[in-house]
């Protein structure tokens, strides 16, 4: 019974994925159209470092091998590393976001807001919507990993981590897109 209520719960889970989905595709396409609009304000190239919005894709890169591996010595039922290995995916995670609030606060202190361009308001809405997501999924994966120390692996917990692990490969995914046609395609 509770292995077909987990199927139940991974079907609905992969159900919500595609709706995240869908939802970034719409604010892609926002973007796409108004990348061109900067109302006499900067442009992508004159506004982002490739270096560091490359250090921060790496970083992400990195938290979802590490979740990869947390993955893994989850289904053997290793504990130790299964904590070990996501511990590090939550630091490289928040390192991330550390670095996009970064940025956003050094774009906000030149004046560069939502407000100043359309380009700027798809910009921020498109990278903002992505950090909040990454902010969900560090919550979401700081509060099971207090439930594995207190209860160590269950099936219950093993399914949450395996859907968490999907939302944060689904992130990973989602950022490769930003990095391309965001900075890739904006410093061209």
């Amino acid at each position: 019974m509770y292995k077909e209520t987990a199927n139940k719960n991974l079907f609905g889970f992969w159900v919500y994925l595609m709706t995240d989905l869908l939802s970034f595709a719409a604010l892609f396409a926002t973007f796409a159209v108004l990348r061109n609009n900067t109302f006499g304000g900067p442009a992508g190239n004159e506004l982002f470092s490739l270096p560091y919005v490359l250090t921060e894709t790496l970083i992400l890169l990195t938290s979802s091998f590490t979740a990869g591996l947390a993955t893994l010595a989850m289904h053997k039922n290793e504990v130790k590393k299964t904590l070990v290995w996501f511990s590090l995916t939550f630091i490289l995670g928040a390192t991330f976001l550390g670095l996009e609030i970064h940025e956003f606060a050094k774009l906000a202190a030149e004046g560069n807001t939502p407000q100043r361009s359309a380009f700027l308001s798809s910009f921020f809405t498109l990278v903002g919507t992505h950090g909040l997501h990454i902010t969900v999924g560090l919550l979401w994966l700081l509060i099971i990993l207090i439930q594995v120390l207190r209860k160590g692996l269950n099936p219950r917990l093993t399914n949450q981590l395996q859907r968490l692990s999907l939302f944060w490969h689904f992130l990973d995914i989602v950022w490769i897109f930003i990095f391309t046609i965001v900075y890739l395609l904006g410093a061209i």
